[in-house]
């Protein structure tokens, strides 16, 4: 039997390089990922869940399309996909009680891909009700506990995929991205997170949230892993209104750019006193690591990115108020019992299966397109998105990429913002405006403060992730952040 000593904490690209060298199995490695995943759940409650039978099933397919010298780019490989995904004659729950009985009868286009590619399933993650929240705290199956210090948050809404790949449970899982859920929970567990640019990865089958500010993505533990699985999820779909038909780069190929003479922008808002001095200086440092590299680091002007939280926390929620309405316990889900009559159907089986946070936004976004507030709230909003979109095309003319922190601080205590959502809220405020301008961006371990990972921030113009992915890969070379596991010291 092969130890899982040194497997779980191998990266994508080196398991590929396992596998395709026969020193272990597929299934042998799924068994040892299995079993870990089964002895660290009551610790971080990181799945909801656990696809041990199909996993073993595509594991064997992948063992015989080897033998036989087929497969597909991800052959074998194991991964994760975050409850958003609809998933076929497997549940897809969204962290919600609405949907905790419900199986969905297709897969989405990304678990498709993935599946087509030969990547073998080994579980669905936890994840913030609906991917509302920023702690993973609102899923109806309880918090996900943070690996570094299962007293801590591990950021939302994708913390369950970002816990999952801290905890080396599995190497690589998929997210959602609707205000920096991929790239948030990445900076706060250690991980590597990309949200590629809007209509890059199809969202047929991947719950809407946001419609206009979803984006589907990948956390895993490096810029090259994460460069292997975005290169199979995108693509257009004309399943997918949203989806943009535009050539998809080999990233993988596109790594090897050198950071030598790339123009990277710092936005002096981000700056400001909202950001801990222990997290500023990691970044400062890891912007020094670029410009010794070659980098040429310009200061740039987004005007307008204060209004950002602002002005996302109106359009969100008014777009959730819509999406969820399809929730009415009439077509699927939850249903009350014993109905009255259908507006007491509609009442009861609403406010017993969603949770607080989806209550607070689907209200909040009600009113907002309410007669008489729709252009003082929503209109208005959506011009100052308007403006922020187009700092960011101001910037780009003068750099190459934009970096900064991920988030104000580390990753802070389950419960220690519950009871405030205005300050949960203001822990997205780098990450919004990349969602409000459809534009890519990937979190980067930089270093360690208190012992808790910090996150760096890359953002490109459209469609230019092979940048954004080039430089974390060519940093990550520089350095070994990527590489501590949690309890690590320096």
């Amino acid at each position: 039997m092969i130890s899982g000593e040194t497997l779980h904490r191998q990266t994508l690209a080196e398991l590929a390089q396992g596998l395709a060298a026969g020193e272990f199995t597929s299934r042998e490695l799924t068994e040892i990922l299995l079993r870990r995943i089964e002895s660290h759940q009551e610790s971080y409650n990181a799945f909801i869940t656990i696809t041990a039978e199909i996993a073993l099933q595509q594991a064997d397919k992948a063992d015989k399309a080897r033998a036989n010298g087929d497969g597909g780019y991800l052959n074998g490989l194991p991964i994760a996909h975050k409850d958003l995904f609809c998933t076929k004659r497997v549940l897809t729950t969204c962290g919600s009680r609405m949907l905790q009985n419900f199986v969905s009868p297709y897969d989405a286009t990304v678990v498709e891909k993935m599946a087509l590619a030969g990547a073998v399933m080994l579980g669905k993650t936890n994840m913030d009700e609906f991917a509302m929240g920023s702690s993973n705290e609102t899923s109806h199956f309880g918090p996900v506990m943070n690996p570094w210090n299962t007293k801590l948050s591990p950021g939302g809404s994708s913390g369950g995929s970002a816990a999952a790949v801290a905890g080396r449970l599995v190497p690589v899982a998929t997210g959602t991205d609707t205000g920096g859920s991929i790239r948030q929970p990445a900076a706060m567990t250690g991980t590597t997170g990309i949200k590629p640019t809007y209509g890059r990865v199809s969202r047929f089958g991947m719950v809407a949230f946001a419609s206009s500010l979803d984006q589907g993505g990948v956390i895993a533990r490096s810029a090259e892993d994460a460069a292997m699985v975005l290169e199979v999820i995108s693509g257009h779909d004309h399943r997918d209104s949203t989806s943009i038909n535009h050539p998809v780069p080999r990233y993988v190929d596109g790594l090897s750019r050198g950071i030598k003479g790339l123009k990277v922008g710092i936005v002096r808002q981000h700056f400001d006193e909202g950001l801990d001095e222990s997290c500023a200086e990691a970044i400062n440092l890891a912007l020094n690591t670029l410009s010794e590299s070659g980098a040429k680091i310009v200061e740039v002007d987004l005007p307008h990115i204060d209004l950002s939280v602002p002005a996302y926390y109106v359009v969100a929620p008014a777009e959730c108020s819509s999406n969820l309405s399809r929730f009415d316990g009439v077509r699927f889900g939850h249903r009350a019992e014993k109905p009255q009559d259908l507006h007491d159907l509609y009442c009861r089986t609403r406010g017993e299966a969603f949770g607080a946070e989806v209550k607070r936004r689907i209200m909040t976004g009600t009113y907002v397109l309410s007669a008489g507030y729709y252009d003082a709230y929503y209109l208005k909003a959506q011009k100052v998105r308007k403006l922020i979109s187009q700092d960011f095309v101001n910037a780009f003319c003068e750099v190459d990429l934009i970096a900064g922190p991920t988030t104000p601080t580390t990753a802070f205590a389950l419960g220690e913002k519950t009871d405030d959502p205005i300050t949960m809220y203001l822990n997205d405020i780098y990450t919004i405006g990349a969602n409000l301008s459809g534009l890519p961006g990937i979190s980067i371990p930089c270093g360690l403060v208190g012992g808790l990972p910090v996150g760096l921030q890359l953002v490109g113009p459209h469609f230019e992730e092979e940048r954004i992915l080039a430089c974390a890969h060519q940093y990550q070379q520089l350095t070994d952040w990527h590489r501590l596991e949690p309890g690590a010291t320096i």
